[in-house]
């Protein structure tokens, strides 16, 4: 039985720009393009109306925000996932979208098999941003209150096996090198960032990391020095 297509939403105030990513998956049939908007009020009113299962959303609209619509899709159509596209690769406005509940951010430069398999990741449920650009640009525009910089050993119920791999999530290790920096299976890795998310009632590894610059438990002069350049 052949799969049923992934019905995608575009939502870009250009119109050059909707019409080019509509030509780059409507060729694959493994896309079904539902619909076109032109600012984030046109996204949320027909992505309510027609349920596509990801939303490829720009992250600067006129009407309402990358930001703002991603937050009341969340709301209003979970089942619907957001892949958030910016001009820039550091962007604090894709954070914004991160926070508000978007599953994955993608540069507009980025190719086009790059925008397919980021399409298929975030429909899968999982976050489509690479781990050390995610690193990057969380650390960039996510600070701790200056009165919470101590790092919170047992946030959330964590243990402090837990804490380590939540550290390492955030330095922008992906899961087969914290394994390794660690000496534990692949699967034992996986198993700890399960029980993390649902600890830190986070949705995914974007979310997860943003905590983790929120809370002071990385800072950005910390993994500057623990990642160099």
């Amino acid at each position: 039985m052949t799969e049923a297509p992934i019905r995608v939403l575009i939502a870009d105030d250009q119109p050059l720009v909707r019409r080019g990513l509509s030509l780059i998956l409507s060729p694959d049939p493994s896309f079904e393009v539902v619909g076109e908007a032109e600012n984030g009020a046109q996204a949320v009113d027909l992505a309510r109306r027609l349920r596509p299962d990801v939303v490829v959303m720009d992250i600067r609209m006129p009407v309402l925000d990358g930001v703002g619509a991603t937050g009341e899709l969340a709301a209003a159509v979970p089942a619907c996932r957001v892949l958030a596209l910016s001009t820039f690769d550091m962007d604090e406005y894709v954070v914004g979208a991160l926070r508000a509940g978007a599953y994955g951010f993608l540069p507009k430069d980025s190719s086009p098999e790059d925008l397919s398999a980021a399409i298929r990741t975030v429909h899968a449920g999982e976050a489509a941003v690479a781990p050390r650009l995610l690193t990057r640009l969380i650390s960039t525009f996510v600070t701790a209150p200056r009165d919470t910089r101590a790092a919170p050993a047992g946030l959330g119920g964590l243990t402090p096996r837990e804490v380590e791999v939540w550290r390492l999530m955030a330095t922008g290790l992906d899961n087969t090198e914290i394994a390794r920096a660690l000496e534990l299976s692949l699967s034992t890795v996986k198993n700890y960032i399960t029980s993390i998310f649902d600890k830190l009632a986070v949705r995914d590894r974007a979310q997860a990391v943003i905590a983790a610059y929120e809370s002071g438990l990385v800072t950005a002069r910390a993994v500057a020095g623990e990642r160099p350049e």
